[in-house]
């Protein structure tokens, strides 16, 4: 039972249970993918039908890497399959069991109230928008914000973050930014801003059919 039932995996010179971060971090993308694409259609059409279908696909898979074992957990499985030629990157499993515990109350509190009480409210919304973010950050930068929550129950330092963050270092000279690297995104941001400014009149126009494919309605 107890090979069943586990957290993480031993995996020889580490010296506490790890996941391999990269299975982690396609399986986030994944589960961002069937988020993002069901809000959307319940923003477009009003239609939380799908929304519903993910948040119960989105609980189990997460209860499972939780209270049972995160092999067994569907979404990490294809992220096994998509990444298995790449070199492992090993974290610590125990701040990773935070991370999905928060992912757990989070699915649950929208399971109640989007399938059981079959409702929508300010509160679902914001359950969904902070999934996504969780998700995105953990899926394309390999942050994973909730395991910031690490510390808060464990009184000792985390090991093995991601990309070694939990290792007092200095930065290497190639991440460092200077100043007008600084304003050269704030001038971006800033040219995005006009571009709306200037051109939304004209960009807001519905594009026509170029080869009249599109059936009259």
């Amino acid at each position: 039972m107890s090979k069943i039932v586990n957290f993480g995996e031993t995996v020889e010179g580490y010296s506490i249970p790890v996941l391999n971060e990269r299975e982690i971090r396609a399986a986030a993308g994944i589960l961002f993918l069937m988020m993002f694409i069901s809000i959307q259609q319940v923003i477009y059409t009003g239609d939380f039908l799908m929304l519903k279908y993910a948040t119960m696909l989105f609980l189990v898979d997460i209860s499972i890497r939780v209270f049972i074992n995160p092999k067994f957990a569907p979404t990490l499985i294809m992220g096994r399959w998509i990444v298995r030629n790449q070199t492992p990157e090993y974290v610590g499993a125990k701040q990773k069991k935070i991370a999905w515990i928060i992912g757990v109350i989070l699915a649950l509190t929208m399971f109640i109230l989007l399938v059981v009480v079959n409702s929508f409210s300010p509160i679902t919304g914001i359950i969904c928008m902070i999934c996504l973010i969780f998700l995105f950050f953990e899926a394309a930068f390999g942050i994973c914000l909730g395991c910031k929550f690490y510390a808060m129950v464990y009184k000792d330092k985390a090991q093995y973050c991601p990309g070694e963050v939990c290792d007092v270092k200095s930065r290497h000279e190639i991440q460092k930014s200077n100043f007008g690297q600084v304003l050269i995104v704030l001038a971006f941001i800033g040219f995005a801003f006009l571009l709306v400014y200037l051109f939304n009149d004209i960009l807001s126009i519905k594009p026509f059919d170029l080869f009249g494919l599109e059936q009259p309605k």
